[in-house]
């Protein structure tokens, strides 16, 4: 079987504002707090999905031990298709604090940055604030760790 990294960073970001402090993803994760992450490369993601859904691939979700990309990797989780892990396109604009979701590539739901960044397991300053220098990118991965989704 195949498998995908997912790297979750166990600390704020030095770009962030909250930088060096525990971010508790990995618990939050476990708990069903944090019921997404997102990412930036949406095909990548897509592609991966494809081979999850089959049965041929699982994630792994990990964090750095020590510095990032300088250290080993730790394994907290394994997620296949049967945990319920999913997939789903946004488009994100902090500047009108809105979300734009997508399904086979129609804008259908739009809802408020303060949803997304508590199922993202963050508060929406706290979200703003670890995009600021990303946005704006169209085509984003929400990657579900649970059976949640924002379209039904």
């Amino acid at each position: 079987m195949k498998t995908y990294v997912l790297i979750i960073s166990e600390y704020f970001p030095k770009s962030h504002i909250r930088s060096g402090e525990l971010t508790n993803f990995i618990p939050s994760i476990k708990l069903g707090i944090k019921k997404h992450t997102i990412r930036s490369n949406f095909q990548l993601w897509e592609k991966r999905f494809e081979e999850i859904k089959k049965g041929n691939a699982c994630i792994s979700v990990r964090s750095w031990i020590g510095k990032p990309y300088k250290s080993k990797q730790k394994e907290h989780i394994v997620l296949t298709d049967l945990d319920g892990i999913g997939i789903e396109k946004v488009t994100i604009s902090l500047n009108v604090q809105r979300v734009l979701i997508f399904k086979d590539k129609i804008p259908i739901k739009t809802l408020p940055i303060k949803e997304l960044s508590k199922n993202d397991g963050l508060v929406d300053t706290d979200f703003v604030d670890w995009f600021k220098g990303v946005l704006p990118i169209t085509e984003m991965a929400i990657i579900h760790f649970t059976k949640f989704r924002y379209l039904k």
